[in-house]
């Protein structure tokens, strides 16, 4: 007795692509956590490099163009309103409008005349017009042991605090640091540029590669003919 094989082959050819689904899933599911990975990458560089150019504006560019300063505030002499880490940013205030209560970063005038911001805790001004302040940390239980005479005619005042800035770009100057992002940025890139290059998709098991051929031209097509 004769079988016709034509349905037999039609059934064999219909179950190939059956047995290649799993690869090809696996091939998308390999591609999908490649492209989840590079994505996550991408944004995470982005976020550092936009966090890092806008503190080098506001550290750097700003105070030079738009007349405001910044200093680290080194103790906690004026917590909780200011703590240790935090980047005080001040503005410039015409003495004259000064008053008791104002926030001010000044130099001392004893030992190394170091940078202070302290509260003005009196303030009486004098006929030649001079401004006479003493100042006290918020913190402190009295006040600074000297008398300031202020003789400009502007004093910075404190118009914003910035939480533990300060503490970040410490951490950014210490040696330890720098070694990290000296060498660790640029593997970082090495490894981002050989993973996307790994993760390039493949064609699927049973997928039709595009012909890239290029067609012969109509006379080399006759001599062939021929």
């Amino acid at each position: 007795m004769s079988v016709d094989a034509a349905p037999a082959r039609a059934a064999t050819a219909a179950l190939r692509p059956g047995r290649a689904a799993g690869p090809v899933r696996g091939a998308r599911h390999r591609s999908a956590v490649g492209r989840a990975g590079q994505t996550l990458s991408r944004v995470l560089l982005g976020l550092i490099l936009a966090t890092a150019t806008a503190a080098f504006l506001f550290l750097a560019v700003g105070p030079r163009f738009l007349g405001y300063q910044t200093s680290t505030m080194l103790t906690g002499s004026m917590a909780p309103l200011i703590n240790p880490g935090d980047v005080v940013v001040g503005v410039k205030t015409p003495t004259s409008a000064l008053k008791v209560g104002d926030i001010i970063t000044y130099r001392i005038p004893v030992d190394d005349q170091r940078v202070e911001t302290h509260r003005v805790a009196t303030l009486t001004r004098t006929p030649g017009g001079a401004t006479v302040i003493t100042t006290k940390g918020d913190a402190n239980n009295g006040a600074d042991p000297w008398t300031a005479v202020i003789t400009d005619d502007t004093v910075y005042t404190t118009a914003a605090v910035v939480p533990h800035l300060g503490d970040a770009i410490r951490a950014l100057r210490s040696p330890e640091v720098r070694s990290v992002l000296l060498f660790g940025a640029p593997a970082i890139l090495v490894t981002m540029l050989l993973v996307s290059i790994w993760r390039r998709p493949t064609p699927a098991p049973g997928t039709r590669v595009p012909d890239t051929r290029v067609e012969s031209s109509p006379g080399r097509q006759a001599r062939r003919e021929r």
